[in-house]
């Protein structure tokens, strides 16, 4: 990872035409440039796009690039991306001689006015298990005296997820069935029906780029060579399905019906302002050297602030919006996402344009920074106060929860992630095949 160089596409100074991008709290100024894909109202084909305050930028009509395949521009590395990255931010900058030809083409559309979908194929979805401070209060749950497995503070620990149940921000599923103990139950005898404790996640998600050959190690110094940019993602989970399952191979079925990411990928270049030394507590045991670098200790964590957000259907249907559950920050997560991508390549696991890396649950170290409703909520033993009177132990059906995040620091723009919005609809009736057998 190299020393972030603040170019000219970060200058707080730098300004747009559009004029809804120098607005002081956009998530998107010209700072920023996201990339995602959208489709206009009677397009069937996606279109890969750029944020710029309330709209978007095609990048096709405004002759950037080739065609649609967000995959293959992943996959060109990351000179290929600052270089279009500085083609983008010149074209919009204030003055720009781009402006009447880009407006002529209609290469700029209003975000209200479009679909937003996957920001691209995804292949395969790794999760982490970066955020120390969940994993420490969820391991206390079960393991008071010793939290942490003796491999935790060694290697970033991962399971492999599901892509195809992988939606973007809006998306709405069904509450999961599966077998659960039932509470109280004398006998150690599961039943099957739909989960009683569906909760969020607040996570991110970094996106591959630049590919690796079968057998190739990626050394730390050139992960980020291969990382694309980072989205939220919220990994939805049945607790009680969990709870049964999960021993001893992991998460299956609570986990696997759905995954929510928001619509825009934020780069590395638009984030190099905001980095930070990555946290250690002295006295941790050194990473080996296939995770160290001096430069990953000097900048690899990242200043982000993360939130979740809250409204119910009760919420909704009074017009009442919605109300913030927690605040955390990702520079409090153990494992960098430099060090997620060395490991996952040491052993010769090649990574794809695309594939999708969770970090993990980002808690912070104070009770209220949970980063699920498993830890604010003390797995169920306490309830959530809302401020329209109502409780909550774990989600209720109608329920949206919506991740947000951000970075701010003095001397620079405000860059924003955007919204990663997801909500719980009542369990389908179970199938006749399910219930019968």
């Amino acid at each position: 990872m190299d020393k972030p160089q603040l170019d000219r596409t970060l200058d707080p100074a730098l300004r747009s035409w559009v004029a809804s991008a120098n607005a002081p709290d956009t998530d998107f100024p010209i700072q920023n440039l996201p990339f995602g894909r959208f489709r206009r109202k009677g397009e069937l084909a996606w279109r890969i796009g750029v944020a710029i305050g309330d709209q978007v930028l095609d990048l096709e009509r405004a002759g950037l690039v080739a065609d649609a395949d967000m995959n293959r521009l992943m996959g060109q590395g990351r000179t290929a991306r600052e270089a279009l990255r500085l083609a983008i931010s010149r074209g919009l900058a204030e003055g720009s001689a781009k402006r009447e030809a880009w407006l002529a083409r209609a290469a700029l559309v209003a975000q209200a006015e479009v679909e937003l979908g996957l920001p691209c194929t995804i292949g395969d979805y790794t999760d982490f298990y970066t955020g120390i401070h969940h994993a420490t209060t969820v391991g206390r749950m079960v393991f008071p005296d010793s939290p942490l497995g003796a491999n935790y503070k060694w290697a970033p620990l991962a399971y492999h997820g599901r892509a195809s149940s992988i939606g973007v921000s809006g998306q709405r599923f069904h509450r999961p069935h599966g077998q659960a103990l039932a509470p109280g139950a004398a006998a150690i005898e599961p039943v099957l029906g739909p989960s009683s404790c569906v909760d969020f996640e607040l996570e991110l998600g970094a996106f591959i780029g630049k590919p690796n050959a079968p057998g190739t190690p990626i050394a730390i110094g050139a992960a980020e060579e291969h990382l694309f940019g980072f989205t939220l993602l919220n990994d939805w989970s049945a607790r009680d399905i969990q709870a049964w399952e999960y021993h001893p191979l992991g998460p299956f079925l609570s986990k696997s019906f759905a995954t929510t990411i928001s619509p825009w990928i934020v780069t590395p270049e638009a984030l190099s302002p905001f980095r930070a030394p990555s946290s250690r507590p002295g006295g941790d045991p050194a990473p080996l050297a296939y995770l160290d670098s001096a430069r990953n200790r000097e900048l690899g964590a990242i200043d982000i602030t993360l939130e979740a957000w809250i409204q119910s259907a009760a919420m909704a249907r009074a017009g009442l919006p919605p109300e913030r559950l927690m605040r955390s920050n990702y520079r409090d997560a153990y494992w960098t996402a430099a060090q997620m991508i060395a490991h996952h390549a040491v052993g010769g696991c090649n990574l794809r344009s695309g594939d999708l890396l969770g970090t993990g649950t980002l808690s912070g170290p104070q009770p209220e920074q949970g980063g699920s409703l498993l830890e604010l909520g003390a797995a169920g033993r306490r309830s959530v106060a809302l401020s329209n009177g109502e409780t909550r132990r774990w989600l209720a059906d109608g329920d949206t929860v919506i991740l947000r995040g951000f970075c701010e620091r003095p001397g620079y723009r405000r860059i924003g992630f955007g919204e990663c919005a997801g909500t719980v609809l009542a369990a389908l009736p179970m199938a006749r095949a399910c219930a019968a057998g």
